[in-house]
């Protein structure tokens, strides 16, 4: 089995990264190697399951500070079990769960008497929340920055109908184990030169539920859910962007032993849009104007995301000139307010002129005196003053 790989690596982070930090780095990776993105590629379903791992355990406070201390080890349900703390057990109130961590450590040394297998009977007798799941979908900029309602499609794995989540074939039910008699763990005594010791494992026939299926559902073969394809009906709210993750609860996979369902997470993906660029909130506009324009002043028809409005120029305006239109943006996340509007105006300068064109525009440049440059007439006084 290939060595796991640190998961501050696998996000591309540094030990210690912030929550913050974390989600963000989490976003940028799953949106990669997400399957939707990347169909048939068994590389990057590798990728993406890794990655989800190591979210689940530096997302979480607690696992992310076993982890920082233990490593994968401190993680790991199958491990030695520094899951409890270690030592922390040890005065401060804490009661004997530091006791209770360093017995499961050598609970398969020392015998069942220090409580590792019943530990491991209740970890896989517990409720379980089911796991989380993720879809990647695309909308158009205006329905990122209005909202929408789209309909998806999920596949995953749902509790069986047929079986209600049993596992059992209708009419039957679990039977008690008879290689563990129910308490999902089994004893074992060795001999030793030290004495006879007991070791106390987690009983294979049943996995340590206590409970055996004898007539497994037709359908789901006793696991208890089935795979299926499943449409629902999602919110996406105004003022979503580029990778915004939005959770919808329960949409996940069902629970195990009556836990809850996990949650389904939407990726989401803004396609560009052809005249608008955005930053955050605000929307920007590059807007070509004449010279008659520019010069004489004007008033612009400017189109925004709510349709035209006009918008008036001073005379003698430059190119690269910037203009701010309040409240035409984007809608702010769960706000009521909005982003603005800036719109940067570019002089176009004609081309393919007929004689009479070029003519009319020569007259016009000779009634043009300095006074009319202010620019050219600084950039020429400069000229001499390097030159004299």
């Amino acid at each position: 089995m290939a060595e796991k790989r640190d998961y501050y690596e696998v996000l591309g982070l540094k030990k210690g990264a912030s929550e913050d930090e974390i989600k963000k780095a989490f976003r940028k990776m799953a949106m990669k190697y997400h399957p939707d993105r990347n169909p048939g590629d068994k590389t990057a379903e590798e990728k993406f399951k890794e990655v989800n791992e190591a979210y689940s355990v530096l997302s979480d406070p607690d696992k992310k500070s076993k982890y920082d201390r233990f490593g994968h080890a401190g993680v790991d349900p199958n491990g030695a079990g520094f899951g409890g703390g270690g030592f922390g057990g040890f005065g401060g109130g804490a009661g004997f769960s530091g006791f209770e961590d360093i017995f499961d450590m050598f609970g398969g040394m020392f015998g069942g008497g220090f409580g590792g297998g019943a530990r491991q009977q209740r970890q896989a007798n517990q409720p379980r929340k089911g796991r989380d799941l993720q879809k990647a979908i695309t909308i158009s900029f205006e329905e990122a920055a209005f909202g929408t309602k789209k309909t998806i499609e999920v596949n995953k794995y749902v509790q069986c109908p047929t079986c209600k989540g049993e596992g059992t074939k209708p009419g039957t039910s679990k039977k008690t184990c008879p290689k563990c008699g129910g308490s999902g763990q089994v004893t074992q005594a060795q001999k030793t030169p030290f004495g006879q010791f007991q070791s106390v494992t987690t009983c294979d026939q049943c996995g340590g539920s206590g409970k055996i299926i004898e007539e497994p559902c037709p359908d789901c073969k006793g696991s208890g859910r089935i795979r299926k394809t499943i449409k629902l009906s999602v919110e996406i709210p105004a003022g979503v962007d580029n990778e915004s993750v939005i959770p919808i609860r329960g949409q996940g996979e069902p629970g195990y032993n009556g836990g809850p369902a996990g949650d389904l997470y939407l990726v989401i993906s803004v396609r560009p849009h052809k005249l608008f660029s955005r930053q955050g909130d605000d929307l920007y506009l590059e807007m070509p104007i004449s010279f008659d324009q520019a010069a004489l002043g004007a008033e612009l028809v400017v189109p925004t995301l709510d349709g035209k409005v006009s918008y008036k120029i001073p005379a003698g305006t430059q190119p690269g000139t910037v203009f701010r239109l309040r409240d035409k943006g984007v809608k702010r996340l769960r706000r009521d307010s909005r982003g603005d509007l800036y719109v940067k105006v570019n002089l176009e300068v004609p081309t393919k002129l007929n004689g009479k064109q070029k003519k009319a525009i020569s007259e016009m440049s000779k009634t043009l005196t300095e006074d009319c440059y202010q620019k050219k007439g600084s950039f020429a006084e400069k000229l001499k003053e390097m030159f004299k």
